[in-house]
């Protein structure tokens, strides 16, 4: 079996977005910003415009607003666009969280 180093790249960078998603919010904001410059790094010298951009903005919302909401948002469209450049079998999905039954009752028919 041949080694493909871009996908070896696009793996390490799902697993930094998907290790921040998921601390759910619990990283220090200083450590955040270390993890989404490297993620942005890796992103720019590997061509990933849409990941380098992404981060890039991410960061700026950092400055301005703290960690908040947002960063969740944002590492999900990171981890759209990264799993974009992959090949459809090696994605991986999140595992959904679970959603609390709706208060009124409403029911799905087919």
């Amino acid at each position: 079996m041949r080694h493909d180093p871009m996908l070896a790249i696009l793996v390490d960078l799902l697993g930094r977005v998907d290790g921040l998603a998921g601390e759910r919010g619990h990283v220090p904001v200083a450590r955040l910003r270390d993890e989404i410059d490297r993620i942005r790094h890796i992103a720019r010298a590997f061509h990933l415009d849409t990941v380098e951009c992404l981060a890039s903005t991410l960061q700026s919302a950092l400055s301005l607003q703290g960690a908040g909401p947002v960063v969740m948002s944002y590492l999900d469209l990171m981890r759209d666009a990264i799993a974009a450049e992959m090949p459809e079998g090696d994605v991986i999905p999140m595992p959904a969280v679970a959603k609390p039954a709706s208060a009124t009752g409403a029911h799905l028919t087919a």
